[in-house]
């Protein structure tokens, strides 16, 4: 789910960021930042309520599959990589891209090969950062998929276990079910840790490197 949740949310993000850095300007460019800063700040539920009323709209009340989730947990991705591309663009100097465009490059060439090449550790972390930010979330997930026992690899039918909504079942039951909630609870920090242990590996191995 995680991983079809990146997969919707970085293209929009790269793309939307790429548009507010480069193009926008007027009043599109200022609703779309608008947009962006309230969905900044929304709650986790109503993205979950989102997912939820979209797809019972196309698919019926009875409809569950971990699409579900992704796309609860893309609506909380978006933003977040939206904001972190966005500030890694404006950090490319703009002398980069004047050399470009003295040279003949166009303008679409020259934001995918001069400056999206110059800011990749900064995205690549800020992706990274916002897989984190959304991997331990539980309340869109009760709402769209619910509860399940067994493991499920189909994306599109049928209910799907995660940690998160594991850890919560588990500590409504009780008794061991307390233990093993504090075990998926560790591993979750395990995972988020992993990740922001890689974005700083990544973000210093793009950084640029200073010549002496």
């Amino acid at each position: 789910m995680t991983l079809a949740a990146t997969a919707i949310s970085v293209p929009i993000g790269i793309l939307t960021a790429i548009y507010l850095v480069e193009y926008g300007r007027g009043g599109l460019a200022r609703g779309v930042t608008f947009f962006v800063d309230v969905m900044t700040g929304i709650p986790s539920i109503v993205a979950g309520l989102f997912a939820f009323s979209l797809f019972t709209l196309l698919f019926g009340p009875a409809y569950r599959a971990g699409i579900m989730g992704a796309t609860a947990l893309a609506v909380l991705m978006t933003p977040v990589v939206i904001r972190s591309v966005e500030e890694m663009l404006r950090l490319v100097p703009n002398e980069l891209r004047e050399a470009s465009y003295a040279l003949g490059v166009t303008k679409a060439r020259t934001i995918f090969k001069v400056v999206l090449r110059t800011a990749i550790g900064g995205i690549v972390t800020g992706v990274m950062l916002a897989i984190a930010r959304v991997i331990g979330e539980t309340a869109p997930l009760l709402l769209t998929i619910g509860i399940a026992a067994d493991v499920n690899w189909n994306l599109l039918q049928g209910r799907m276990a995660t940690l998160p909504v594991f850890a919560y079942r588990q500590y409504q039951q009780g008794g061991i079910g307390v233990d093993r909630a504090w075990g998926a609870a560790l591993v979750l920090i395990v995972i988020v840790m992993v990740l922001n242990i890689l974005a700083r590996m990544i973000s210093k191995y793009f950084a640029p490197k200073l010549e002496r």
